[in-house]
């Protein structure tokens, strides 16, 4: 049932008891109990360390969602990490480096221009077989360049962290991605980004890269990887890395704050929720900027309950289960869009869960550093939203999509992508409350 609570839209009248106007930290570390306990907050890894896109049950068995995504994955750890659960979070770095660690051959193909790297099924997988680290049979959008940076930025801030040791052969397979990263050309490569859509120069995909190659640079400019890997070998790859963080950075500067700015049909892009992610969790963007990404994301893409991805996106659109069939709802549009673009209709997108912890998390980061009243306010009321989106089976969706004129949680519920934003969300909180 969904009810109303002064403007914030709950669809589970048992999270209403949790709602106060202003958290203290003790009724918060209640709510996480809460959380985890009713299993709002379920990390299951498989054997290998890292998660399904969504808990698989008979809806997310056609969609595909019980595979791994390297993009998600990395969400997913960081959450842990933040967290202090530091162990879950270097057990998402190895599984990830031992399935790249089997790509070696991609990479060095796209390297040495061996194949076309224009082809996607000749980029590096980023969506595989979670339990035996295997490519997956179909074809798929694999140009995402924003997955291959995640997991970069994430290894490299373990690393740095301490949380996981750097050997030989780590570097050798992060030497890897900063060489496929120049033989492609990040900067100007049109891939698919977050969405796996259409590919374009994605401002959210550039970013991520910038901010993994920023992490990488931190990492190795520290006096002991000199000692353990040899001060010319670590000189050069900084070299290399400073020169391609210049290259990412300049692309930045011509398109942001739009996601896209290529003239074609279908590539044009101003809003885009993605951009926030270069905010938080990479930190990729000056303030200045970060308020205008969200502030534009506020304004142009928040609805009712949720936020879009962006304006005239027909993923999830009204009526998406009677448009297509189980085995269409999550297939790969990349290269035929307007086949499921022409059902949707003007306003009637769906409306997401990942990003409103996200614009919480950032409001209160926000808080800590000016102190004014009104950036927790926003950080609260944020936060509100993402308890509110948590539906009456205490799950975390995906999204929500008109079916029959109501917003209902589409099939991919429960999201672990979503869970671990809510879980960053509720970790800033504590760090604000009183």
């Amino acid at each position: 049932m969904t009810v109303a609570m002064a403007g914030l839209i709950l669809h589970s009248d048992v999270i209403e008891q949790y709602v106060r106007p202003k958290y203290t930290l003790p009724e918060l570390h209640r709510l996480e109990t809460f959380l985890f306990e009713r299993g709002v907050l379920t990390f299951r890894p498989l054997p290998t360390g890292l998660y399904p896109a969504a808990q698989v049950d008979a809806a997310t068995g056609k969609s595909g969602y019980y595979n791994v995504c390297v993009r998600d994955n990395v969400f997913v750890a960081h959450a842990h990490y933040v967290n202090g659960r530091i162990d879950a979070a270097v057990a998402v770095a190895r599984g990830l480096s031992a399935f790249f660690s089997k790509q070696l051959f991609r990479f060095d193909d796209i390297i040495e221009a061996r194949v076309d790297r224009n082809a996607p099924m000749n980029r590096v997988p980023i969506r595989f077989d979670g339990a035996s680290l295997s490519e997956l049979p179909e074809k798929w959008s694999h140009a995402q360049n924003d997955a291959l940076g995640y997991f970069l930025w994430l290894f490299c801030n373990l690393a740095k962290a301490g949380g996981i040791r750097l050997t030989d052969e780590g570097l050798a397979l992060l030497e890897r991605f900063v060489a496929y990263f120049e033989a492609i050309r990040f900067w100007e490569d049109e891939d698919s980004g977050h969405w796996e859509e259409v590919r374009k120069i994605n401002a959210s995909s550039v970013g991520v890269v910038v901010g993994a190659l920023t992490a990488m640079k931190a990492m190795l400019d520290a006096p002991d990887r000199r000692k353990d890997f040899g001060p010319a070998r670590v000189e050069r790859s900084l070299s290399l890395v400073a020169d391609l963080i210049g290259h990412g950075q300049r692309a930045l500067d011509e398109i942001l704050p739009a996601e896209c700015v290529q003239p074609e049909r279908g590539k044009q892009r101003r809003y885009d929720a993605a951009l926030l992610f270069l905010v938080n969790p990479i930190g990729v963007v000056d303030q200045a900027m970060a308020d205008r990404i969200v502030g534009d994301v506020a304004n142009h893409l928040q609805g009712e309950v949720g936020i879009r991805r962006y304006i005239g996106d027909s993923y999830w659109c009204a009526s998406y289960r009677e448009l297509f069939s189980p085995e269409e709802l999550s297939m790969d549009f990349s290269e035929d869009m307007e086949r499921r673009d022409r059902y949707l209709k003007n306003g009637e997108e769906a409306q997401w869960c990942i990003f409103d912890p996200i614009m919480s998390a950032i409001y209160g980061d926000r808080y800590l550093r000016t102190g004014l009243a009104s950036d927790v306010e926003k950080q609260i009321a944020y936060f509100f939203r993402s308890l509110g989106q948590i539906t009456d089976t205490l799950q975390c969706p995906e999204a929500y999509f008109l079916e029959r004129g109501e917003y209902v949680p589409n099939d991919n519920t429960p999201l672990l992508w979503t869970q671990a934003n809510l879980w960053l969300a509720l970790r800033v909180m504590k760090s604000t409350a009183t």
